[in-house]
């Protein structure tokens, strides 16, 4: 099937509570040159549970005979982090007759508007998708396109963007042993310790003058946190004390330098007022050389 048969996407959706439309669905995203995209109503399509569902985007406009099988699941991400996300698991083909797959009854709206529950926050539901091409009878010669959507792969276990696949994979490469002790096996913490992983990356590759000390405070934090949660990250610590050596060695520079600044402006003062005074003195010397006048006597 290739390297594009498997992906995973996260679907936002904003002030969902106050959402008055009766279908709403996800921009288009492809795997295995296929396009899909996710599917919701959101006021549960006359039962009370949020009728969530997989679909072929353009099954309309595709030649006949085409079939897809497809393992996938949809979740409603918990975004607490306390709970676990509500899960469907499916795996089935999707063709002329079945472009849709889904499951009404995996996600009661009571529970999704609970406080308690962490799926709705601040109006924002979040939708994860998992979706493998696993069989196709039928070659659809679709593009990537850009999309709202976000995309993410795995990476050791860790969800990842696109931009992030390259940085993360070197470093991986480079330090094996990074994540070998980590305790947290939530998938979502796990990504959030990675990012902040690549922020801390990000911010000590500044210039010394583009950070403060209370940056670099943060960073130390930051690292301390990712160290209790079971990272190895000895490399980053030996950076962030580099950095604050340098900090440290730039600002009692500068201090210096404008020191030496102040002390060679009043050098040039002194200079200034030095030459003032030569030339007054030589004038002075002038006169005293000079013969005496007789003109007012003759």
């Amino acid at each position: 099937m290739g390297e594009h048969s498997r992906k995973k996407i996260t679907w936002t959706i904003k002030n969902f509570s106050s959402l008055q439309c009766e279908k709403l669905c996800s921009d288009p995203f492809v795997v295995a040159r296929c396009k899909w995209r996710l599917c919701a109503y959101p006021k549960g399509n006359n039962v009370e549970y949020l009728f969530l569902f997989l679909e072929v985007a353009d099954h309309d406009s595709l030649p006949c005979g085409w079939t897809r099988n497809v393992r996938f699941s949809l979740s409603i991400l918990n975004q607490n982090t306390i709970k676990r996300s509500k899960q469907n698991d499916e795996q089935k083909w999707f063709g002329e007759e079945s472009p849709r797959w889904g499951r009404v009854s995996m996600f009661p709206l009571n529970e999704i508007y609970s406080k308690e529950s962490g799926y709705l926050v601040n109006g924002v539901l979040k939708i994860v998708a998992e979706i493998e091409v696993v069989a196709a009878i039928g070659k659809l010669d679709i593009a990537e396109e850009t999309s709202t959507i976000i995309e993410t792969m795995d990476v050791n276990g860790f969800q990842l963007l696109p931009s992030q696949m390259e940085l993360v994979s070197r470093l991986l490469e480079r330090h094996p042993e990074i994540a070998s002790n980590i305790r947290t096996k939530n998938p979502n913490l796990r990504t959030g310790y990675m990012s902040l992983l690549l922020s801390l990356i990000e911010t000590l590759r500044q210039l010394p003058h583009e950070l403060s000390k209370t940056d670099l405070a943060e960073a130390d934090a930051a690292l301390g946190s990712m160290t209790n949660a079971g990272f190895k990250l000895d490399w980053l610590e030996k950076k962030l004390v580099e950095m604050a050596e340098k900090k440290e060695k730039e600002e009692a520079g500068e201090t210096r330098v404008r020191e030496i600044e102040e002390e060679l402006k009043d050098l040039n003062q002194k200079c200034s007022d030095l030459e003032a005074r030569l030339g007054k003195q030589k004038q002075e010397l002038l006169a005293a050389k000079a013969p005496i006048s007789f003109d007012d006597v003759f």
